[in-house]
């Protein structure tokens, strides 16, 4: 078995709930039959491998499969894990026929089960962990990839007014914004001192770049976070909208095509060989969808993207010490934070700093 494959099997489906991750079932499918149509007990719960920002559930029934998202219980970070957004975004997007999963309902009544939770439906699908997909044709990969990144093109082009998610977001620029954010997240809940966190603490914000146009933006758009029909190469729902707001499109894109020079990633890919678009073939496919001439130079914004993934595995770390992590992969995505770091300032270089 390929490490590829490994990796699609270890992350994939349920196993049965952690201890620490328990919930009241019978408060649960209580809450449900009242204010979820068309729910029918009696209700058996399992948990997902993979995440490990909000806990999610498989809700099975004799006659249908939900998810459940909630907070993690315990201390959290402020603004952080805020599961009413999710819903309202992938309600919004929902009624546009944008693929996501069905929102059924939300419950802001931590006394429910302990913390705030909303329900979905179950989008059964495939999950690609590994990005060179070693278990599709070479046919399939080009297909899945185009149909990933014209996905993400389509959510790019809604106007957030005419759809109402015209509130879903500050005004102002959104690097400035998310840079701020991550600066103050990072701070929050840092375990030890990175010289070059610090550096690009002071640099990135004296160089954001102009915004061009007020988008919804996902904020963790990668393969594995969404679903993929079990039979066709396409979306069929876009998952963890926990960091989705309004605001640059290019944060979306440039984040996506970081995949292509990071490892474990597309960094090592023979492209040709496995017949998936190079970088510059996916910005050719964005941009026909988007009507856009070219991208931008990408150094600030590889830099921008490796900085916020810094800050978020930051967060995990604080998780950890504060014990309301959610996943046993938590560890390894906290030493992340060091190197994440530093490739972020060796991009910040190429843009200019010093």
């Amino acid at each position: 078995m390929s490490l590829g494959v490994k990796r699609d099997d270890e992350y994939s489906g349920t196993k049965e709930v952690e201890e620490r991750h328990r919930v009241d079932e019978a408060r649960l499918a209580a809450w449900m039959a009242e204010n979820v149509e068309g729910f029918k007990g009696p209700l058996t719960v399992s948990q997902f491998k993979g995440g490990q920002s909000n806990p999610t559930y498989r809700l099975d029934t004799p006659s249908r499969a939900y998810v459940m998202r909630r907070k993690p219980f315990g201390k959290l970070l402020p603004s952080a894990h805020a599961v009413d957004r999710e819903f309202k975004v992938i309600a919004a997007l929902g009624k546009q026929n944008f693929p996501v999963a069905k929102a059924y309902a939300l419950c802001m009544d931590d006394n429910v089960i302990g913390a705030a939770f909303y329900i979905m439906s179950m989008e059964e699908g495939r999950v690609f962990w590994e990005q060179t997909l070693p278990r599709c044709s070479k046919d399939e990969r080009h297909a899945i990839f185009t149909s990933k990144i014209e996905t993400l093109a389509k959510l790019h082009m809604y106007e957030p007014d005419k759809i109402g998610l015209g509130d879903f977001g500050k005004p102002g620029n959104y690097f400035s914004r998310q840079v701020d954010r991550w600066t103050k997240q990072y701070k929050a809940s840092e375990t030890q001192h990175i010289p070059e966190m610090e550096r690009l603490i002071e640099w990135l914000p004296k160089t954001v770049p102009p915004q061009e146009r007020v988008s919804i933006v996902h904020g963790d758009y990668r393969l594995d976070n969404m679903i993929f029909h079990a039979t066709e190469p396409r979306v069929q729902a876009v998952l963890d909208w926990e960091l989705s707001t309004l605001g640059d499109p290019m944060a979306d894109f440039t984040y996506l095509l970081m995949q292509w020079v990071m490892k474990p990633g597309l960094g090592d890919a023979n492209f040709a060989e496995l017949n998936i678009p190079t970088q510059d073939e996916a910005a050719q496919i964005y941009c026909k969808a988007t009507g856009r001439d070219k991208v931008p130079d990408l150094n600030w914004y590889y830099a921008y993207n490796l900085f916020r993934l810094a800050g978020i595995t930051q967060g995990i770390a604080g998780r950890i010490r504060d014990g309301t992590a959610a996943n046993a992969k938590a560890i390894e995505s906290a030493k992340r934070t060091v190197p994440l770091a530093q490739s972020s300032w060796a991009y910040a270089q190429k843009a200019g700093a010093s």
